[in-house]
């Protein structure tokens, strides 16, 4: 590696981090603006036109914010906690890969920040120390509400993180690599959508719980624990869980794309290749992303029985189910199988979220009197 390859790695580095902060300001004003029209209300219209810079203006309140200490709290686990959560979140994007290769001179130069043969494992690490950010700040915040929160993340981040690294199994036995560079390029034909409904299904519904979105927000639910992990916290420190979240939200949502929907690959013309590869790859991105916006406007808050129920008893089960129906696919080329297999399971699913719990039985007012 000479010194123009160090110099290159830097620019992409410095280029792409400042790219995701203006992405994560559009990102949290499109989910405003989305949720609002569907909700039939306005949403942000003062700062900038069509409130484009509220996003802006909110991150310029929170750095000037009075930063609150709280007496009860941990002196040196309290303020790295934020730190620990948000700095994951973006390492995690640079996996990648948002375009194939751009040619300069003599040197070709990969539209990612570093590909590496284990990408997919080093996304999924970043996901799993993700939590504990989320769990030494409710622990170190020295109050019920943030404990209760951290544990309750700490529990769902478990069973839904052993659902998502399930779901990648089948896509790794397709593509015959960890790369995730690899896996779009093993997609040059036909993507793997077509033959792993089940597995995307999965990884989309553990995706959603993984980034602590409704209606899986459980461990951030204000009826419940006023804020969850992050009740004590307020200042920048509050804008880096909240920066984290919606870097896990563009990150999930470009694994996605990376693994099943062929990445940046698409129909161009044959002027500016690697532009129109960023750009099908950002369209496919941004559909991920409403759809997150979409979920969250549309489903009710599980409860938090029915949320463990569903990573527990449905998506692991399944997704140790269909490993070996995928592989028996992969081998045999049994296409019919594929069609069953997803049929099922979406069904299996769709049952799982939609039919009624058990009531609680209700006594007669003799029966009342004799427990009584």
């Amino acid at each position: 590696m000479d010194w123009l390859d160090v110099v290159i790695i830097l620019v992409k580095v410095v280029v792409c981090f400042l790219l995701l902060n203006l992405l994560l300001a559009v990102v949290v004003w499109a989910e405003r603006k989305v949720i609002a029209d569907m909700q039939s209300r306005i949403g942000p219209n003062r700062a900038g036109p069509y409130g484009l810079l509220q996003s802006i203006a909110d991150g310029l309140k929170l750095f000037t914010k009075e930063d609150i200490f709280p007496l009860s709290a941990d002196r040196i686990v309290y303020p790295i906690a934020p730190i620990i959560s948000a700095v994951p979140a973006f390492l995690a994007f640079t996996v990648v890969p948002f375009g194939n290769m751009l040619s300069i001179g003599h040197r070709h130069i990969t539209l990612q920040i570093a590909d590496i043969n284990v990408g997919l494992l080093f996304f999924l690490a970043m996901g799993s120390i993700a939590v504990y950010g989320v769990a030494l700040a409710g622990w170190s915040s020295g109050s019920k509400y943030p404990l209760i929160g951290a544990v309750r993340s700490s529990a769902q981040m478990i069973s839904y993180e052993i659902a998502m690294g399930l779901s990648v199994i089948p896509v790794v036995l397709y593509a015959g690599t960890l790369s995730t560079r690899g896996i779009v390029l093993a997609q040059q034909h036909m993507w793997f959508i077509g033959a792993q409904i089940p597995s995307f299904l999965i990884y989309l519904i553990a995706g959603v719980a993984e980034c602590n979105r409704a209606p899986f927000d459980l461990p951030e639910a204000e009826t419940e624990l006023v804020a969850g992990f992050h009740t004590e916290y307020s200042g920048i420190k509050f804008m880096l869980f909240f920066m984290a979240e919606y870097m896990h939200i563009v990150t999930i949502s470009a694994i996605a794309v990376t693994l099943f929907f062929g990445g940046w690959m698409g129909p161009h013309p044959n002027f500016l290749v690697p532009l129109w590869g960023v750009l099908w790859f950002l369209g496919k991105t941004a559909a991920f992303v409403f759809l997150f916006y979409w979920v969250r406007a549309s489903f009710p808050r599980l409860r938090y029985d029915q949320l463990m129920n569903v990573g527990w008893k449905f998506l692991i089960p399944i997704g140790m189910a269909w490993i070996p129906i995928s592989a028996a696919v992969h081998i045999f080329d049994i296409r019919r199988v594929v069609l069953v297999g997803a049929g099922v399971i979406v069904g299996i699913i769709v049952l799982s979220l939609v039919l009624p719990t058990k009531k609680p039985e209700v006594l007669t007012e003799e029966e009342a009197k004799t427990t009584a």
